[in-house]
């Protein structure tokens, strides 16, 4: 058994750490492994990357730190995994330590006590990261009436909250929405008029529901070409597909039948989405056909559960991953499949702490492990067009929509020839508010889109629409309003603000500063009565995302505004019109995707 170890430390340096591994730890510590050891007069944890019987010859006369404790007893990462991670800390030039540290779990709570009781963390001492919840928490329930009791104001609150809550509710939500103190719940305890419980969490939001098994479609032409394009190299060996499909083609039954043939196979699978929480019902889609059998990835899970959740895929209990661009790092064995759904988006790029952009990543990870990766679109990126055409991705098309439905047609207003609103609104053209009109009319439901992501206070021309240009570079300049003078972000080039359009000659430069609450209240001057409701990220921090979106569906709404949020495929019978406010206002960001 090996007696030293390189590890590999969540800090911001690019080299390995050597320690020897003490004898009754050589079982348990292996490449993968979190350990816990000393680093600069601190406790750390960190993973084993590498073993060996020999120390190297530049630390020879050195004194070598043991390992304190190993923190698993099997390793957290699997070689496969691990591996990856190496590769992809190489290529994005990231130390190897914070990448697992941003994919390792927290140390959890009995882990700590463990420690502590065996010496190896003092009291004052702790790890670095998040510690890992419960999944229990105390909930209050009403045991008695108050009759002619006499209570203080917050014990009052207290009861009245219960009582409108039904009798009983979660004791943290109780006192944050009461001012309450664990006393003041105590007190009422001893007067007999409620109780305190222990209970497991609720259920994770996507299981919370039954769902029914499905019975698989017939499918069309294409896409049975496409099933038995991915099937044959599934059961063959790596291989990278670019799924081009019109919205409605039936990307995800391929997908499905991609994931059976990957569990026919024995082999596990992964599905990336943009955001997990804005797609609940692709997650009912996968739930109908696999059963509870999933690993669904998302912000809301607690450390604990998302533990669990890694831990059952670990130990291959759990076979398919849902999740957002993270769940790329899940631990899955015998990897066979890694699906990037809407593959385009921009959210797969992550751009704080590891800098990476998982559809590429996915890509690495699926060659490495000898799996078959797919990219689905309707709208491809030029990254993966390009790598279509060089030979390195195989082109699968669904040009038709599953159902036979026809597209919508699309009309493009030009605001050069048509007033912005009937009232002289700036963001509602005349024939959009004629459309939003006709649709309510009618009984149908709308969605209005405002790519607020994409916005730059560039200055464009009311009378021929065209944004003033950088003289060299040929993109949109950008307006500095407290220097007065627009300036280019690719060469810096600057020139005073003004009004005169450098392509017509007309006074009409002019700037718009939006927004989506705007973009709501312009909607209700020119639409009294109509109920609007808004899903940005400003509102989804006090609302859940898909309590906006079941109203909707439930026709508690008529017009849904809002930006990228509104555009995830969300199935919604109902929608007849949507609507995308100021649609080229994206033609000026200094991006070469803008244009």
């Amino acid at each position: 058994m090996s007696r030293f170890a390189s590890v590999a430390i969540g800090i911001p340096r690019r080299e390995l750490f050597t320690y020897s591994v003490p004898e009754a730890l050589r079982e348990v510590a292996q490449r993968g492994s979190r350990v816990l050891v000393h680093f600069n007069r601190r406790k750390e944890a960190g993973v084993i990357v590498a073993l060996s019987d020999e120390l190297p010859p530049e630390l020879e006369g050195t004194k070598i730190l043991p390992i304190l404790e190993a923190l698993d007893s099997d390793p957290y990462f699997t070689d496969e995994l691990l591996s990856f991670i190496e590769e992809a800390a190489r290529y994005y030039f990231h130390p190897l330590g914070e990448v697992l540290k941003s994919f390792s779990p927290p140390v959890r709570r009995d882990q700590i006590a463990s420690l502590k009781r065996e010496g190896l963390l003092g009291e004052g001492e702790q790890l670095r990261g998040v510690k890992a919840r419960s999944q229990e928490r105390d909930y209050v329930v009403i045991r008695d009436e108050v009759g002619r009791r006499k209570l203080g104001a917050a014990q009052a609150r207290v009861m009245q909250e219960l009582l409108a809550a039904g009798g009983e509710a979660d004791a943290l939500v109780l006192m944050r929405e009461t001012g309450a103190t664990r006393a003041t719940l105590r007190r009422l305890e001893e007067m007999g008029l409620l109780s305190q419980e222990r209970r497991l969490r609720p259920a994770d939001p996507f299981f919370a529901e039954e769902v029914a098994r499905d019975v698989p479609p017939e499918l069309t032409a294409e896409q049975s070409e496409a099933v038995e394009a991915i099937r044959a190299a599934i059961r063959g060996g790596s291989e990278a597909f670019l799924l081009k499909g019109v919205t409605g083609s039936g990307k995800t039954e391929v997908y499905l039948r991609a994931i059976e043939e990957a569990r026919r196979q024995d082999k596990g699978a992964v599905l990336l989405v943009p955001e997990i929480s804005l797609t609940p019902q692709l997650v009912g889609r996968f739930r109908a056909r696999f059963g509870d059998g999933l690993a669904v990835l998302h912000s809301g899970l607690d450390a604990s559960a998302r533990e669990a959740a890694m831990r059952a895929l670990r130990a291959g209990e759990i076979h398919v991953a849902i999740g957002a661009r993270s769940a790329l790092f899940s631990p899955i064995q015998n990897l066979g499949l890694i699906i990037v759904d809407e593959e385009h988006d921009s959210s797969f790029k992550q751009e704080e702490g590891f800098r990476y952009q998982a559809r590429d990543m996915a890509l690495l990870r699926a060659h490495r492990a000898g799996a078959v990766a797919i990219l689905g679109s309707a709208t491809p990126s030029f990254e993966s067009m390009f790598g279509a055409e060089r030979g390195r991705l195989r082109l699968l098309t669904l040009s038709e929509r599953a159902t036979g439905a026809k597209l919508p047609s699309v009309e493009i207003v030009d605001l050069r020839r048509y007033p912005m609103g009937r009232d002289g609104e700036k963001l509602i053209s005349y024939p959009l508010a004629e459309a939003l009109r006709g649709c309510l009319d009618e009984g149908g439901q709308a969605i209005v889109f405002l790519n607020r992501r994409g916005y730059l206070p560039a200055l464009r021309c009311e009378q021929c629409g065209a944004p003033e240009e950088c003289p060299s570079c040929s993109v949109a300049m950008t307006a500095h309003k407290s220097e007065g003078r627009l300036r280019c972000h690719y060469c810096d080039h600057s020139l005073p603000i003004r009004l005169r359009c450098t392509l017509c000659g007309a006074d009409a430069l002019t700037s718009f500063s939006l927004g989506t609450e705007k973009l709501e209240e312009a909607l209700s001057s020119q639409l009294s009565g109509a109920r609007i409701a808004r899903l940005d990220r400003d509102v989804v921090s006090h609302r859940s995302v898909e309590r906006i979106l079941s109203d909707f569906r439930a026709h508690r709404y008529d017009i849904l505004v809002g930006t990228q949020m509104v555009t995830k495929g969300h199935d919604i019978p109902n929608v007849t019109v949507v609507g995308v406010v100021l649609a080229d206002q994206s033609l000026s960001f200094s991006d070469f995707r803008a244009s």
